[in-house]
């Protein structure tokens, strides 16, 4: 097995564990007996279980970027491109293994001990709520309102993880609309 197909199958496992059981939970052993190599070649790919949680995030960073703009491509105006985000999470949060936002869920877990944890789980939000600002002056709206929009979405997610259920995505569009909506009468 080659170094990139044994990689994948480190991150795609750590990914699986880490999303359902918990960062501290997981030891490198159960990541490499779910990966199936041996701990010794895990580690010559990854030096450490703090190394493989930074590709498991980068990865899941990417997954998100690419659906929510997936999400938004076929949106006919901007102002249902912004209401896509929502519709994504309500898509998101109806998957069976949903358990929260991988990078809230790190940050709450390691962020204060983790540096490289606490970066990836920033530069996230920050990479979120820029492309949402990015939607808000394209639109021709008030600058305010991007952040408003985004810690929507951000609880949403908090919300769903918590109470299980997928109705806070449709709660945070509804009120994203009405945003929207008082942002263009004002306009």
């Amino acid at each position: 097995m080659d170094d990139a197909t044994a990689r994948e199958l480190v991150v795609n496992a750590a990914d699986r564990l880490f999303y359902g059981q918990g960062i501290q939970a997981v030891g490198m052993d159960a990541i490499r007996s779910e990966a199936g190599i041996s701990l010794k070649r895990m580690y010559q790919l990854f030096p450490s279980k703090e190394t493989i949680l930074a590709e498991v995030l980068r990865r899941r960073n990417e997954a998100w970027t690419a659906g929510v703009l997936l999400a938004a491509e076929g949106a006919p105006n901007q102002r249902e491109k912004i209401l896509s985000i929502y519709d994504f999470l309500a898509d998101w949060f109806a998957e069976d293994d949903f358990r929260g936002c991988a990078f809230i869920n790190s940050f709450g877990e390691l962020g204060a001990t983790a540096p490289l944890v606490a970066d990836a789980a920033r530069a996230h939000k920050l990479g979120f709520q820029s492309y949402v600002a990015d939607l808000v002056r394209d639109a021709g709206w008030p600058a305010r309102l991007a952040p408003q929009l985004a810690l929507l979405a951000e609880g949403a997610q908090t919300t769903a993880a918590i109470s299980g259920t997928p109705d806070a995505a449709a709660d945070a569009r509804a009120a994203a609309a009405t945003l929207l909506d008082s942002a263009a009468i004002r306009a």
